[in-house]
C-alpha cells in the first residue's frame, strides 16, 4: 500500500479556513488570477475563498482595492510597498480575514537593473500583521516565474495561517 501524500499546499490553506471559518481575498497582479484558480481547484474552496481582484493595471490596483496612486508612483507598482497596499487593501475592501497579493515582473520584456525580470514581492494581510516577501526569480521563463510565484504565494498563505491563532 502507498503511503499517503501530503495535501497540497492550496488543499491545507482550504481545509484550515474552512475548520476556522474564516476567509481569504486574492489580489493579483503578475500572477493574473492563477493564485485563485489554484485555490479553487480544490473542492470545498467555497467555504473559505471570497473571490479575488485581478488588478494587472496600475488604476485597477488604484480603484479596485484602494491603493493610493502616490504609492506607485514613488515606489513604482513593483515594489515591497506597493504589495503590502494591496494585501491590506484587498482584505479590508473584501472585510475578509486573511488577503494574498502579488506584483511583479513576469518577462520576458519590463525588467530594469534595479527590477529585473523575476523580481516579485508576494504579501499576505491579516488582522494581525501583513507579510512581505521579496522573491527574484532570475533567469525563468515567463510561465516559470508565475508559476513560481504562486506556489511562493500559496507557501507564505500556509505559513501565515500556522503561526496565527485561530480566530475567535
Amino acid at each position: 500500500m502507498a503511503a499517503k501524500s501530503k495535501p497540497s499546499a492550496a488543499q491545507q490553506i482550504i481545509d484550515l479556513l474552512a475548520e476556522r471559518n474564516q476567509t481569504l481575498v486574492t489580489a493579483e497582479s503578475c500572477t493574473g488570477g492563477l493564485i485563485a484558480s489554484a485555490l479553487t481547484d480544490v473542492p470545498g474552496a467555497s467555504a473559505a475563498i471570497y473571490g479575488g481582484y485581478i488588478t494587472y493595471a496600475n488604476s485597477a490596483k488604484s480603484r479596485m482595492i484602494q491603493v493610493q496612486p502616490r504609492l506607485i508612483g514613488d515606489y513604482g507598482a513593483v515594489s515591497n510597498q506597493v504589495a503590502r497596499a494591496m494585501a491590506d487593501g484587498a482584505r479590508n475592501t473584501a472585510r475578509v480575514d486573511f488577503a494574498v497579493a502579488t506584483t511583479g515582473i513576469a518577462g520576458p520584456d519590463g525588467g530594469t537593473d534595479k527590477k529585473p525580470v523575476g523580481l516579485v514581492y508576494v504579501a499576505v494581510s491579516s488582522e494581525l500583521a501583513t507579510v512581505v516577501i521579496e522573491h527574484r526569480f532570475g533567469d525563468l521563463s515567463r510561465d516559470a516565474i508565475r508559476k513560481a510565484t504562486v506556489d511562493a504565494a500559496l507557501d507564505l498563505v500556509l505559513q501565515v495561517l500556522t503561526s496565527d491563532p485561530p480566530g475567535p
